[in-house]
């Protein structure tokens, strides 16, 4: 398999605006425009303590596969998931935090799990800390035939609803990590880029394993609530 190249630039948009400035940055044919338009639980509400709560955004990670569904390079993935850089986490590796994308990915660490850890984070250029706002993710491909897919995965944690709750037993098919875990799995989304595309949208497939424990994506979305719209609209834009 050639080596794919990814540049990635990432512009942070304030909601009240239409578009990102993007002025300052120069572009050349080819070059791909991920937009992430927030939903309406982009923010969820974290506990700490003594009742007091956070808006937290979700972790996330953007990736590219081919056509047969081989991982061929990470895109964009949340600096807490690229560096183990969870606050308090007490040796909890949440690894129900991005299933699907660890288990594409592939990469096992020395504790047997898929997540980078401290002491081997993923590199700086593919890292940034989740904005709490819309969000263009500007790339230029180097070696990238097309077709190929973009997927994103979007999670939050404790994120639970009734048929994903907080006291589920583990082994059981809705348990996600417990107390700390998710909640509600990670969501997925998918869309194929063709010689001829010049714009698409990419499409709720399915969640992930809720408690990690495989890269399995499930189709019974009746049993997620608010995970559904921690996005509004992922664009991709060919320029």
């Amino acid at each position: 398999m050639k080596m794919i190249v990814l540049h990635t630039w990432i512009i942070t948009c304030v909601l009240s605006l239409n578009s990102c400035e993007k002025e300052e940055l120069s572009f050349t044919d080819g070059d791909i425009d991920i937009g992430i338009e927030v939903g309406e639980h982009w923010l969820h509400d974290f506990p700490l303590f003594l009742g007091l709560t956070k808006k937290n955004p979700p972790q996330f990670a953007i990736w590219i596969e081919d056509t047969s569904g081989n991982y061929l390079s990470t895109v964009f993935v949340t600096y807490k998931i690229a560096t183990e850089g969870w606050q308090a986490n007490k040796g909890n590796r949440r690894k129900e935090s991005l299933p699907y994308w660890c288990f594409q990915r592939g990469v096992v660490y020395g504790d047997g799990l898929l997540l980078p850890t401290k002491e081997k984070p993923l590199t700086d250029g593919i890292t940034g800390a989740t904005p709490k706002e819309n969000k263009s993710i500007l790339l230029r491909p180097i070696n990238l035939k097309k077709p190929f897919v973009v997927k994103a995965e979007f999670n939050h944690s404790v994120d639970f609803n009734d048929f994903f709750p907080e006291n589920a037993n583990e082994g059981d098919n809705n348990y996600s990590g417990g107390k700390e875990g998710s909640g509600q799995p990670s969501v997925v989304y998918s869309a194929t880029v063709y010689p001829e595309t010049q714009a698409t949208v990419l499409e709720l497939i399915g969640y992930s394993c809720p408690d990690g424990s495989n890269g399995n994506i499930y189709t019974n979305m009746v049993v997620l609530t608010s995970a559904k719209s921690i996005i509004k609209s992922i664009t991709i834009l060919i320029k």
